[in-house]
C-alpha cells in the first residue's frame, strides 16, 4: 500500500500529525550554485502544500537566517496549517561565545530571532541542532520546558548527538515532569547506516520519531558523483561537492555503494533513485525523512518515493549492498548467545504504544 503526503503520521510519542516526507529548506535563500532562488523556493513550497504536505524544516543557521526569513514570507496566511520546525545551537555571530551552543541564553535568543524571521509567534517544533559537549543537560531540559510552558515552542526535538545523551535527557525529563522530546534528526541513508547501532533503537524505545536528514546521502545516491570527484577540497564550502567531501560522505565506500545500486536500479525501478529514498521508510523507527530539493522537478522525483513498494527480495538487495557491522554488543547478543539467554524457549515481545 502506497502513502501520500496527506496520509499523516504521529510524530514520536505525541499527537502531532505530520506528513511522511518533510520539506527541508536548507537550500532556501542560499546564494550559491546549489541554492534555490525565491521564485523556485515558492514553487517548491506551493507544490508541496498543494499535494497535502504539512511539515517544513529549517534552522537558524541555514543561509545565515535567510532560509527562515524566506520561509516566513512563504507561509503567509497558511501558517496555522503548517508544522514548522527549526533548530538552534550553531553560531549566529562568529566570535561571540554565547551566540552558539546548547545553553539557555543561546536557546532563548535563537528562538526570539527565529520567531521574528519566520513572522510567527510560536514554533511547532524546536530542535537542539548539534551537541556541544559543554552544557549541563539539566539546563537544556529546563530551558526547553520553560519555552514550551510559555507556548513559544510547542514540542522539543534533538539532532546530531550521542544516543546515550539523548536517552539520558529523555529519562530525566520524564522523571521530573518536564517536556519530553518527540523527534530525533540524524543522518540516515543507504551510505550512512551507523545510526542503526544505537540511535534508532534508542529512539524507538524512548518515544522519539526519527527524521533522517540527507536520505540521498547529499546527492551521492543519485549517481551524480564519480571517483574523479574524490579529490574535491573542503576549502570552498560554497559548492555541494566540497561540503560532501568535508563531511566524509564523498568517499570510495559511498561511491561503491552508489555504483552497486546504479547497476541494480537500471534493471529494477524500485531500486532507482526514488527507491533509495523510499528505503529509509522501511525502518520502523523512521517517521519522516527530510527531503532537500533545489528545483520543483527534484521535488517531483522525491515525492515519487511514496509510490515505491518493495518486494522482500528487493529490500534484501538494498540491505546487502549497504549493510554495516553492528559491532559489540549487538552482534554478540543477536548471535549464538540467544540460545544461552532463552534456553531454547521462544519469548515474543509485543510492541506497545
Amino acid at each position: 500500500m502506497t502513502a501520500q503526503l496527506d496520509h499523516y503520521r504521529l510524530l514520536g510519542r505525541s499527537g502531532l500529525r505530520v506528513s511522511p516526507l518533510a520539506l527541508g529548506t536548507m537550500t532556501f535563500g542560499v546564494q550559491a550554485a546549489w541554492g534555490s532562488n525565491e521564485e523556485d523556493a515558492a514553487r517548491i513550497f506551493d507544490k508541496y502544500i498543494e499535494r497535502g504536505g504539512n511539515f517544513v524544516d529549517t534552522a537558524n543557521f541555514y543561509a545565515a537566517g535567510a532560509s527562515e526569513a524566506l520561509l516566513g514570507r512563504l507561509l503567509g496566511n497558511r501558517r496555522e496549517r503548517i508544522v514548522v520546525s527549526t533548530k538552534y545551537s550553531l553560531t549566529e555571530r562568529r566570535g561571540d561565545p554565547n551566540a552558539s551552543g546548547n545553553h539557555r541564553k543561546s536557546m532563548v535568543r535563537a528562538v526570539e530571532n527565529s520567531l521574528r524571521r519566520l513572522a510567527t509567534d510560536y514554533l511547532d517544533l524546536l530542535y537542539l541542532h548539534m551537541w556541544d559537549f559543554r552544557t549541563p543537560v539539566e539546563e537544556i531540559l529546563r530551558a526547553f520546558d520553560d519555552l514550551v510552558r510559555s507556548e513559544k515552542v510547542l514540542y522539543a526535538g534533538l539532532s546530531d548527538l550521542p544516543a546515550w545523551q539523548a536517552s539520558r535527557m529523555q529519562a530525566i525529563a520524564e522523571l521530573r515532569g518536564w517536556s519530553p522530546f518527540i523527534a530525533l534528526q540524524i543522518s540516515y541513508s543507504l551510505i550512512e547506516r551507523t545510526g542503526e547501532r544505537d540511535l534508532m533503537p534508542m529512539a524507538r524505545e524512548m518515544g522519539l520519531g526519527v527524521l533522517p536528514w540527507s536520505p540521498l546521502g547529499g546527492g551521492i545516491l543519485t549517481g551524480k558523483y564519480s571517483s574523479e570527484d574524490l579529490g574535491a577540497g573542503a576549502g570552498d564550502m560554497g559548492s555541494r561537492k566540497a561540503i560532501n567531501a568535508a563531511s566524509g560522505r564523498l568517499s570510495p565506500h559511498s561511491l561503491a555503494i552508489a555504483d552497486e545500486l546504479k547497476g541494480r536500479g537500471a534493471r529494477n525501478r524500485p531500486l532507482a533513485v526514488t527507491g533509495r529514498l523510499a528505503w529509509t521508510l522501511l525502518n520502523s523507527a523512521v517517521t519522516t525523512p527530510v527531503i532537500g530539493v533545489r528545483t520543483p522537478a527534484q521535488l517531483d522525483d522525491n515525492l515519487a518515493a511514496l509510490d515505491v513498494m518493495f518486494s522482500t527480495e528487493q529490500a534484501a538487495r538494498l540491505d546487502a549492498a549497504s549493510c554495516i557491522e553492528l559491532g559489540f554488543p549487538h552482534d554478540l547478543l543477536a548471535g549464538t548467545m540467544q540460545g544461552m539467554i532463552f534456553g531454547g524457549v521462544t519469548v515474543e515481545r509485543r510492541e506497545t504504544k
